[in-house]
C-alpha cells in the first residue's frame, strides 16, 4: 500500500493545495495527517474541509486542541496565543465538528502515529536523541511517524544505536532493516530553511519512504495573513522556512 503523510499544515491553504496537485501524480492510496491542522495561518476552514475530505487518519495537534479548548491557552504564549486566539474565532462549526473527535495518537497497519512522540503526544518534540529513543521505547511498532517540530527527519534504531537527521528532498530510506522514526515536516510552516511545502511517501509494501518538497505560492499566503492581522513575524518566517 502506497500512503501520503502530511503534518503541520497550519491553516496554509496554498501549501495544502499544492501538495494536494502534487499528490495526484504520485496517487497515493491513502492519506494520513498527523495534526496541526489549524494555528498560525489564515484559512484554517478550508484545510479542515480538504484533509476531511482525503484523509484515512488525522491526528489532533496541539494546535487543534487550544482552538477548540480541550487545551488552555495559558499554555501558549506570544505569537502563537494570539494566533490561536484569532483562529478560535474564525472557525466554523463543520470545521470543528471535524477536529473535535481526532485524537493526538494513532496505529494503522503497523505503524505508530503521533503528532509529537510517544511519549507525550500532545507536546514533547522529536528533536534529540533522549526524545528519540524513548519514542523507540514506547511504541513497539517497526516504523514511527512523528509530526509536531516541522522538521523532516529520518532517525533509525537497530537495538543500540540510534542514526539519522534532517532529510533533504528526494531522500529515500530502506524500511526493511532496523527500526525507523520518520517526520514528513511541515506542509504550512517548514523550519529547516527550506520554506517549500514537505510530505512524506511510504510505500509500505516494498518498505520504502521517499521525502518530498513541493513549491507555493509564499506571498499569497502572506498576503492573506497580513489582511487577517496576524501576528508580523509568523507572517515573515514563511518567507524563511523558520
Amino acid at each position: 500500500m502506497r500512503v501520503a503523510v502530511v503534518s503541520d499544515i497550519h491553516s496554509n491553504l496554498h501549501a495544502l493545495e499544492a501538495v494536494l496537485a502534487a499528490l495526484e501524480a504520485e496517487a497515493p492510496e491513502e492519506l494520513w495527517c498527523l495534526g496541526d491542522l489549524v494555528g498560525y495561518g489564515p484559512r484554517p476552514n478550508e484545510c479542515c474541509t480538504a484533509i476531511a475530505g482525503r484523509a484515512n487518519v488525522c491526528l489532533a495537534g496541539n494546535h487543534d486542541l487550544v482552538v477548540l479548548g480541550t487545551l488552555d491557552m495559558t499554555d501558549f504564549a506570544g505569537e502563537a496565543a494570539l494566533a490561536a486566539e484569532w483562529t478560535r474565532g474564525v472557525l466554523d462549526e463543520e470545521a470543528r465538528a471535524f477536529l473535535t473527535p481526532l485524537e493526538p495518537e494513532a496505529k494503522r497497519n503497523d505503524v505508530a502515529l503521533y503528532h509529537g512522540s510517544a511519549r507525550d503526544p500532545v507536546w514533547e518534540y522529536v528533536l534529540s536523541d533522549e526524545a528519540a529513543w524513548w519514542t523507540f521505547q514506547v511504541a513497539k511498532e517497526p516504523l514511527v511517524l512523528v509530526g509536531h517540530s516541522h522538521v523532516p527527519l529520518t532517525i533509525s534504531h537497530d537495538g543500540d544505536t540510534l542514526e539519522g537527521g534532517v532529510a533533504d528532498d528526494g531522500a529515500e530510506v530502506d524500511l526493511s532493516e532496523k527500526r525507523w522514526l520518520l517526520n514528513p515536516g511541515s506542509v504550512g510552516q517548514p523550519r529547516e530553511g527550506d520554506p517549500r511545502a514537505c510530505y512524506l511517501l511510504l510505500d509500505l509494501d516494498a518498505r520504502r519512504a521517499t521525502f518530498r518538497r513541493v513549491e507555493y505560492d509564499v506571498e499569497r499566503t502572506q498576503s492573506e495573513m497580513r489582511e487577517a492581522e496576524l501576528p508580523e513575524m509568523l507572517v515573515a518566517r514563511l518567507a524563511l522556512g523558520q
